[in-house]
């Protein structure tokens, strides 16, 4: 039998279906899941969920057998469900783990929140061993959120260099999604947060949902930012590495 976390986790993350009270989460839900999904197959060791919540991509992570430990890592006094706490708690500026001591590092949805994200990208650089794997998640289109802890959005230059900066090698950074999931995502939180009158919310939440399913069947991501019809993103994703010998 299913605890209700295992539910909440499969209905709001992992497997999120398009109803009318998912439209503001289903697009970026679904595309984190995608590119957690798609990276995992290189992790590895040892494996620092960094901000992980509820940890609803521990199952996912743990099913690739060559990660032998899932750590999830958070602050104290984030807000849990079900009782769920971390593995390990921090204080939002040093990682408590000895430097060179884990495979991998991931941070989904994360690096927006830190208001000195340099720092935070070296602490997560310094516990890596040598060739160790850091993966995020970053939303370029999205609502202010966890007020007043909603610092950047990020394009894909600025998260590049700022991973660079870092001393990250070999950085893949791709798009969660194209135009058609970036005013997926905007439409979503539109009608679902934006103040109307009810009968006007019911018909909009409709008409929305179908909007949302078209846009998501269509939508392509883009491979290069060189002119218009580019130079729209949903979100990002990155992949990289610390170097083997500094």
């Amino acid at each position: 039998m299913k605890r209700s976390t295992d539910t909440f986790i499969e209905t709001n993350f992992t497997n999120v279906k398009l109803n009318l009270n998912t439209l503001w989460m289903y697009q970026v839900r679904k595309n984190v899941f995608k590119a957690i999904e798609t990276h995992s197959i290189h992790f590895k060791g040892t494996l620092v969920d960094l901000g992980c919540g509820i940890m609803p991509y521990k199952a996912t992570i743990l099913k690739n057998k060559k990660v032998e430990t899932y750590i999830g890592l958070d602050l104290e006094k984030s807000t849990y469900y079900d009782d769920i706490k971390p593995d390990l708690v921090w204080d939002g500026q040093t990682i408590p783990l000895d430097t060179n001591s884990v495979d991998c590092v991931m941070a989904t949805e994360v690096l927006e929140h830190s208001y000195t994200p340099e720092d935070l990208l070296k602490e997560v650089y310094r516990v890596l061993k040598p060739g160790g794997i850091f993966f995020c998640t970053v939303p370029f289109i999205w609502h202010l959120h966890e007020i007043p802890y909603d610092e950047y959005r990020y394009t894909p230059f600025s998260l590049q260099k700022k991973l660079e900066t870092s001393h990250f090698t070999n950085i893949q950074i791709k798009p969660l999604g194209g135009w058609n999931s970036a005013l997926g995502q905007l439409l979503g939180l539109w009608v679902t947060f934006r103040p109307m009158n009810k009968i006007y919310k019911s018909v909009f939440l409709r008409l929305s949902k179908w909007a949302i399913y078209f846009l998501d069947k269509h939508d392509t991501a883009p491979t290069t930012y060189n002119n218009t019809d580019s130079s729209m993103i949903s979100g990002l994703s990155a992949i990289c590495y610390k170097k083997q010998h500094d």
